[in-house]
């Protein structure tokens, strides 16, 4: 990544500075760059799939290598679990298979689904088709079952194999759609991984794409899909289809242009149409790509979207957001208004359970990276980062100790210089507790502080201390007591 200039320096600094209630939750994550958010809900946890834009690469190109995932119970403090699957997991995406760059670049919008205890990953892998992927659980390890792609390219173009999206109707039949500058679809047989060919050839697409199903492109526009003449898209679907149903009643969402895109939707009787353009969902944002993700959670509605919000972000450097989607009482949408807040909190984070320290619903700062031991760990650490934690509920009695598992490369009997502020409602806000980090040579190793005054449903804030310009130490996870 680009360091910042001086000018964005000095407004970092001063965000800093403001108050909790000025810090922005989206984009969702902040450790990293993702994009084309494919969420989707089981058991009581919403799973927050993406693309990941890498933090350095061939400028004004996409570089992207591999699949992540973030999970959350309340919509405001995001576990992320980093890479779950990558391009090395197609053999058939190597250049030595494909003749394309191989296994450096290309792994681009995914979406995944559970069915009969297997999870499914569908990704497309750039100019190569759309691959699928299978796991015991979200966090895999995932394989490859068929060594082939799922969907090849089609004549249409060269990027017509991207950016699919699977969607399970009440009767137990699977569908996946995709497709740029056509929408295609296919129903997918029980195992997921198989489609049904006896219509043949034709009958991939569905129905026609009119302006009336799909919108009309103002102005319309050429892209240079086929030589001499290129294609003239005279609809406003370009890419990034969303299945979604609600009431009887299917949606189809989509990245529409001209370029940059805005989001578009269109509704159907049946998932595979035919559709009746509905209108905008939102307009182009910062990014000149976007990629619609829609899905129920807690007794609401949700539209992900990404944008190029975080610094360094750019249109090859994007970042998911997440805002509340709502409904007309006859079923059609009404324009999503960007958000710096995002959704309210739909439960309370309990404090007095084990917490992974990548649960953040906003950082300044830090990375994360592999632990040996197993998940994630926040790395990076430096004077001044924080991590802020919303809705942690202590309770009437409140905390009394506070326990964090860290690992330092300072030698144990060398005199702690880096310490851990424990704050309430805001970066400057109440101090509950200071933790002094001694050194562990490495190793990771528990390390508690007494605290006095939290009690009831507060934001908290760790606040990392220590010797300017040096990274002071890793953070694994942390607990309250009583």
């Amino acid at each position: 990544m680009k360091k910042p200039t001086r000018s964005a320096a000095v407004l970092l600094s001063m965000l800093a500075l403001l108050p909790a209630t000025s810090f922005a939750r989206n984009p969702v994550i902040q450790t990293m760059y993702t994009a084309d958010p494919a969420p989707m809900v089981h058991q009581g946890t919403l799973y927050l799939f993406s693309s990941h834009d890498e933090d350095v690469g061939e400028a004004n190109n996409f570089n992207m290598k591999n699949w992540v995932l973030a999970t959350t119970t309340d919509m405001v403090n995001w576990t992320q679990h980093g890479a779950i699957a990558s391009l090395r997991d197609f053999p058939w995406a190597s250049k030595e298979n494909s003749g394309w760059d191989g296994f450096d670049n290309g792994a681009w919008a995914p979406q995944v689904i559970e069915r009969d205890g297997k999870w499914y990953l569908y990704g497309p892998v750039q100019g190569r088709g759309i691959g699928v992927l299978v796991a015991d659980n979200p966090l895999g390890p995932y394989i490859d079952p068929i060594k082939k792609p799922l969907i090849a390219g089609h004549a249409g173009g060269l990027y017509d194999s991207i950016d699919p999206t699977v969607f399970i109707d009440d009767k137990g039949q699977a569908y996946l759609a995709w497709g740029n500058p056509n929408l295609w679809s296919v129903k997918l047989n029980k195992d997921m991984i198989s489609y049904d060919t006896s219509v043949g050839d034709k009958g991939i697409i569905g129905h026609p794409m009119t302006v009336k199903a799909l919108g009309e492109r103002n102005p319309p526009d050429t892209v240079g899909v086929t030589k001499p003449k290129p294609a003239l898209r005279g609809t406003s679907y370009e890419e990034g289809p969303w299945l979604y149903r609600r009431k009887n009643l299917n949606y189809l969402f989509f990245a529409a242009g001209p370029i940059p895109e805005h989001l578009g939707y269109a509704t159907g009787p049946t998932v595979q149409g035919p559709w009746t353009y509905g209108g905008v969902v939102m307009t182009p944002q910062s990014a000149f790509t976007n990629h619609p993700g829609v899905v129920d959670f807690k007794g609401k509605t949700y539209l992900f979207y990404h944008n190029a919000a975080l610094p360094g972000g750019d249109g090859f450097k994007r970042s998911v957001c997440v805002d509340e989607l709502k409904f007309n009482p006859d079923g059609s949408v009404p324009m999503v208004q960007p958000t710096t807040e995002g959704p309210a909190p739909v439960a309370t984070l309990d404090p007095y359970k084990r917490v992974e320290a990548e649960t953040i619903a906003w950082s300044s700062g830090v990375k994360i990276e592999p632990n040996s031991a197993g998940g994630q760990n926040v790395r990076g650490i430096h004077d001044g980062a924080y991590i802020q934690v919303r809705n942690v509920d202590f309770g009437a009695t409140g905390a009394r100790a506070f326990t964090a598992s860290l690992a330092s490369t300072a030698k144990a009997k060398e005199t702690p210089e880096s310490r851990i502020e424990i704050r309430l409602g805001k970066l400057d806000g109440q101090l509950v507790g200071t933790l002094p980090v001694s050194g562990t040579g490495g190793q990771w190793k528990q390390q508690s502080a007494q605290i006095s005054g939290a009690s009831s449903i507060h934001d908290l804030f760790f606040v990392f201390r220590g010797a300017p310009g040096e990274e002071l130490f890793k953070f694994d996870y942390w607990q309250f007591s009583k």
